[in-house]
């Protein structure tokens, strides 16, 4: 589908007698061989003009320059005359003479070539040799040619191209085997063999190298293939009327000759063994009645092998080939023509007359016409010598090299150029295209009209117009348009030779193998197979390449190797590509589609944004997502344009609470057009704030009553209920012939075994059985059941289908309502619905006793003493509240109810004896004290847990009432005495956990400092591997500010602590909140653990100092003032030592919290305790 378009080309100024010419790929110039008045002159062509390089005497007598060829590295030319000379020509020589002939061979050189690498010169003699040349000229093989060559290759005839070997029975032209020809060749020579009798071309990589000269022995022309090394590897077949001109393909699979027929010629194709391959005939030539008045001169292939070029005595031919098809795309009036080496489409021709040369440079380009919606059916024009192929890939997509249309001309094309005539005025919005044809006589100009099938229109040189409907004159007829030529943006669009696509001259991407311009994208494909789509933006800065990430962006897809863009249609949201191979694929992006969807959306054309999201598999949420607000209020405009009951169903069976637009589809709008990142892309309550629009829109409308049942069943959860509704009211309207049609679309929608019981709890026995029947249970189940709720009465139906169904709160409901208050009472133990039964007969005060009494034992059966106790003592029953009272700790309402019952004194010494000792083990020693003192009288016990409580002065008021004043020596000051021990021990424990404590966290913070990593890794490494096995985790207490690895990404949302973290199992989460707690020694956890053990033993501290006070005031009125004085002074030091470690671990902590307080990553503070201070006694100083 693509022509070969000139883009660029240079003319030379005139100079006479140009033998040959040659490219220096250094400089990118021509260099030039002249015969000027008997010398030689080497030169080169730099910016219209002849520099000489060097000059000499030219041979006596007629000669043909056979190669010329200039060495970039070494400054170098090398001349082979036909005579027999080999001239080298040094351009900046240092030693060396600037012109040498390094060689002459006697009887004369037939043919000479260079290989691929340049190091390695093959040269065939007029006495039939074939000698190797090194770069340097020496010889370093040499063969003759002769007629035992041909042995190498045994190509054998079995006789099937023979006529008394042909079977010719019935029919036997359609029998004959296809493969093998009708004629084997026999080698006959063609006519005008003296041209070009020998020709050599070496395969790509060098490794090959062919042959082509006639064995005047067997009078046959033979191609002979040898290796690099001299080894002749295979002859060719024979094969009559074959030719001189030799090319090999660089790509290395096949060569190309001529041969000459009598009706035709053909450039046929064989392979490295010998054998044909191929091969495609050529077109007759403008001007030349005869064929054999312009004899073909030779063939050459360009580097990458794409084009191929016939060259004949004063013309060009530059033919392509696509799906197995060769087009003639030029035709060049020049007789000479020389490939650049290294650039695919630039090569250089010299004139007719031998006095000037035209450097060309061409690009492959696809002739389409501009895409300008509504107008863009992909009009696309090929070129194949003297046809126009046109074909609308709106319309029909045929494969080339067929084609819709076939505009025949009188010569072979050069260009082509589609454009659109857009029209001015409604009536005549028509799409017409205009096709200008140049060829050598001129310009054709063709009108189509692609609103019928009539082919192209030639608009003749009088200007008429020969229309199918009027004949007018064109200038007429185009009253009613005017040209509309490409869009501003392609030209913007460059395309470097290299791959590289700027825009404005800033790079876009490297790698781009072809694209397009859109109105709303930059189409484009990769040399990594991908085909991308680019917004376009007002500001270069907003073309935005997507990755290559075609399995996660829609802007990017995976195509065939090697495809490229023919054109796009964003109105059917198209894109044509052509394989390698030459066919074409019409693909639909999403990133098109979705465009189309969008802008459908936006003109409320809903129903061709369903369809295209229908037949493309874009998911229907898109229809709600891209406008929602304007959705919920169009929901009526939707219903009347989709119209077909099944495409609302598929839209409402497609919804889901995904907002698309913010997910999926987001990456398909601009970047200034795209939601907030920020949000989650989940829409709660979408889907039913969908279902209920539609149910609205739908409420007044008979004929849509299945859409209903799929707006409730749709929602999220399904109300199933409100859908079996919707069938229920059918019936009740009587409208009998839809019921069944309806009960099978919910049974498809929904799962026919839920449906099953939501109608069984509608108590609607016929609906349950039209359900069942559509489900796969056995009839012999649901049956009976049925016939069996058929015999109840209502009341007693709807209990047992609750029960059955579990709806119990519902059908002990029933109960009540049957009045059958004993099955009640079972069914409440049985489903436990105690709060249901009290709430029936909280107002009947015959019944609610007896509920109370089973909620009350259910509430004792189940340990819930507190409010089992509460029960019974609302029932009165006190032995059963005073024991749940006493099982709930509840001393004084378990005393006082006992007290009710009436039990004995020695019951209630008992009872006070129990609840004192479990007071004890609960350490409740106030409590245990109360009861010692006012039910059992025991005042030496009250004073003693008095005082284990710190209740001093309560223990000492409790003496002086009972005037027991022994007990201040015996009892009162032994649990004074016993409390300062506890206190000194605790004291003591406390300040060797802080001076511990405190040393090893000064030890974690200085390792920190010098060795962060060790300090991570929790121990130096001293040189060691660094132990594969040690957790990285992350803790407050070392992370609080940002630890070295995660200070600038703790909150980022995506770190990697956060994830590894999420991802953990559950195992190995209590296995670190194991080793978290236990804060091994050397482990990352110590430093946290060290910290939190600091500040449990600080509340400890601050709780005691309370009691601590008490004490010393106690042990100084008892006159033990040194104990008084010692504990309040371990009491000031450990406060003191407390104070001054929270200041130096926390306050450390604030500032590595306030030097990330100003990052985005900032974790956390963490609040230092508060030590609260402890006053000492002002006595004890004075004493002193």
């Amino acid at each position: 589908m693509r022509n070969l378009r000139c883009v660029q080309q240079w003319l030379s100024c005139r100079a006479t007698g140009i033998k040959a010419i040659a490219w220096d790929v250094s400089k990118d110039s021509v260099l030039c061989l002249r015969d000027a008045h008997d010398l030689l002159n080497l030169e080169r062509w730099v910016d219209e003009e002849f520099q000489q390089i060097a000059s000499w005497n030219a041979p006596l007598g007629d000669y043909e320059v056979l190669d010329l060829h200039y060495f970039a590295d070494t400054e170098t030319a090398c001349i082979i005359l036909d005579v027999g000379d080999i001239i080298v020509v040094r351009e900046n020589p240092v030693i060396e003479e600037k012109i040498e002939i390094v060689g002459s061979i006697d009887v004369g050189v037939s043919a000479a070539a260079w290989s691929p690498d340049e190091e390695l010169l093959l040269i065939t003699t007029k006495a039939n040799t074939l000698v190797y040349l090194t770069r340097d000229f020496e010889d370093l093989i040499s063969l003759e040619l002769t007629d035992r060559d041909l042995e190498v290759s045994d190509h054998v005839s079995v006789g099937w191209g023979k006529k008394e070997t042909q079977f010719k029975g019935k029919k036997a032209r359609a029998l004959r085997d296809p493969t093998v020809p009708e004629i084997v060749d026999d080698g006959r020579l063609a006519e005008n063999n003296e041209l070009y009798e020998t020709t050599i071309s070496w395969r790509g990589d060098g490794a090959y190298v062919a042959l082509n000269s006639i064995e005047a022995s067997v009078q046959r022309r033979v191609i002979r293939i040898y290796s690099r090394e001299g080894a002749l590897d295979s002859v060719s077949e024979p094969v009559n009327g074959l030719i001189g001109p030799l090319s090999w393909r660089p790509a290395g699979n096949l060569f190309a000759g001529v041969q000459l027929l009598e009706d035709k010629h053909l450039v046929i194709f064989f392979e490295r063994n010998g054998l044909r391959h191929g091969q495609f005939p050529l077109r007759p030539l403008d001007g030349v009645a005869h064929r054999a008045e312009l004899p073909i001169r030779a063939l050459q292939w360009n580097v990458d092998s794409t084009v191929l070029a016939v060259s004949y005595d004063d013309r060009v031919h530059l033919w392509t080939m696509g799906n197995y098809h060769w087009y003639l795309k030029q035709e060049l009036f020049e007789p000479s023509l020389k490939w650049h080496p290294e650039k695919p489409l630039t090569f250089a021709l010299i004139s007719r007359s031998r006095d000037t040369i035209r450097r060309l440079q061409y690009n492959l380009d696809v002739c389409s016409a501009p895409i300008s919606p509504p107008f863009d059916y992909g009009v696309v024009a090929v070129i194949d010598g003297r046809t126009i192929k046109v074909t609308p890939l709106r319309q029909v997509n045929i494969p080339p090299p067929m084609a819709l249309y076939e505009i025949n001309m009188a010569s072979n094309a050069n260009d082509v150029l589609v454009t659109i005539l857009k029209p001015q005025q409604e009536q005549f919005s028509r799409p017409l295209f205009q096709i200008e044809v140049l060829h050598p006589e001129g310009t054709s100009t063709y009108v189509l009209d692609c609103s019928n099938s009539e082919p192209p229109t030639q608009v003749q040189k009088d200007g008429t117009l020969n229309h199918h409907q009027r004949n007018t004159t064109f200038s007429e007829w185009l009253l009613s348009f005017e040209l509309c030529s490409a869009p501003a943006g392609p030209k913007e669009f460059t395309l470097g030779e290299n791959g590289s696509l700027f825009f404005k001259g800033r790079l876009l991407t490297r790698g781009c193998t072809s694209y397009l311009v859109t109105p709303s994208h930059l189409i484009l494909t990769t040399s990594q197979h991908l085909l991308k789509f680019v917004h376009l933006g007002v500001e270069p800065k907003g073309l935005e390449v997507p990755p290559d990430t075609p399995e996660s962006d829609e802007r990017c897809r995976s195509i065939e190797r090697g495809a490229r863009l023919v054109t796009a249609m964003p109105s059917i949201f198209a894109v044509v590509l052509q394989m390698p191979r030459g066919n074409l694929e019409t693909i639909y992006p999403r990133a098109l589609v979705l465009i189309g969807i969008r802008q459908s959306i936006a003109e409320k054309k809903y129903k061709k944004a369903f369809l295209a999201c229908r037949n493309q598999r874009v998911d229907m949420n898109i229809l709600h997502d891209h406008q929602p607000k304007h959705f919920i209020a169009d929901v009526s405009t939707f219903i009347d344009q989709i119209t077909k009951t099944e495409h609302v169903d598929l839209f409402l069976s497609s919804l889901k609470e995904e907002d698309v637009s913010r997910t999926m589809y987001r990456e398909t709008l601009r970047a200034d057009e795209r939601p907030d990142t920020g949000t989650t892309g989940v829409q709660a309550g979408k889907v039913n704030r969908i279902c209920n629009a539609f149910l609205e829109a739908l409420s007044g409308r008979k004929a849509n009553v299945k859409n209903m049942i799929t707006a409730q069943v749709c929602k999220n959860p399904p109300d199933l209920d409100a859908g079996l509704m919707e069938i229920i009211r059918l019936r009740a309207g009587k409208r009998i012939d839809q019921i069944d049609e309806t009960v099978e679309h919910i049974c498809f929608l929904a799962d026919v075994n839920r449906l099953y019981d939501n109608a069984l709890g509608l108590y609607d026995l016929h609906l349950t059985l039209l359900v069942a029947q559509r489900s796969q249970k056995d009839p012999r189940e649901y049956l009976p059941f049925l016939q069996n709720l058929q015999c109840m009465d209502p009341l007693r139906r709807q209990f047992s289908i609750d029960d059955y169904l579990g709806r119990f709160k519902k059908a002990i409901r029933h109960l009540c309502d049957l009045n059958s208050f004993e099955e009640l009472k079972s069914y409440t133990v049985k489903h436990s619905l105690y709060a249901e039964a009290l709430s029936f007969y909280r107002y009947d005060e015959e019944r609610f006793p007896s509920v109370m009494q089973l909620y009350a034992d259910h509430l004792k059966d189940t340990s819930q003493f507190k409010e089992a106790a509460t029960s019974f003592h609302y029932l009165n029953d006190m032995p059963q509240a005073s024991e749940c009272y006493r099982l709930a700790n509840q001393w004084q309402e378990s005393l006082s109810t006992a007290s009710l019952i009436p039990l004995s004194s020695d019951h209630i010494r008992s009872l006070a004896t129990t609840s004192a000792q479990s007071a004890i083990e609960t350490k409740d020693f106030q409590a245990a004290a109360t009861i010692f003192l006012d039910y059992l009288n025991d005042v030496p016990s009250a004073v003693k847990y008095f005082c284990k409580a710190y209740l001093f002065t309560e223990a000492f008021r409790t003496i002086t009432l009972s005037s027991q004043t022994d007990l201040l020596t015996s009892i009162f000051d032994t649990g004074l005495t016993e409390n300062m021990a506890s206190i000194t021990e605790l004291l003591a424990d406390c300040k060797a956990q802080l001076t511990a404590q405190g040393r090893r966290m000064q030890e974690l913070r200085q390792k920190k400092q010098e060795d962060p990593l060790a300090f991570v890794e929790g121990g130096s490494n001293e040189g060691k591997d660094i132990p594969d096995d040690v957790s990285l985790v992350t803790t407050d207490a070392s992370t609080m500010g940002g630890s070295l690895f995660t200070r600038y990404t703790s909150r980022t949302g995506t770190g990697s602590a956060e994830t590894g973290t999420s991802r953990r199992s559950s195992k190995n989460r209590r296995r670190e909140e194991r080793k978290k707690a236990r804060g091994k020694k050397g482990s990352v956890y110590e430093e946290e653990y060290l910290v939190n053990s600091l500040r449990r033993l600080v509340e400890r501290v601050n709780s005691v100092g309370v009691e601590v006070r008490k004490l010393v005031e106690w042990l100084f009125r008892r006159r033990m003032v040194e104990r008084a004085r010692a504990v309040e002074a371990g009491m000031s030091e450990v406060v003191e030592l407390s104070g001054r470690a929270v200041k130096e671990v926390f306050d450390i902590e604030k500032e590595k919290a306030t030097v990330v307080d100003g990052e985005e990553g900032a974790q956390e503070k963490t609040e230092a305790p508060m030590v609260k201070g402890f006053t000492r006694l002002s006595l004890l100083s004075q004493a002193a």
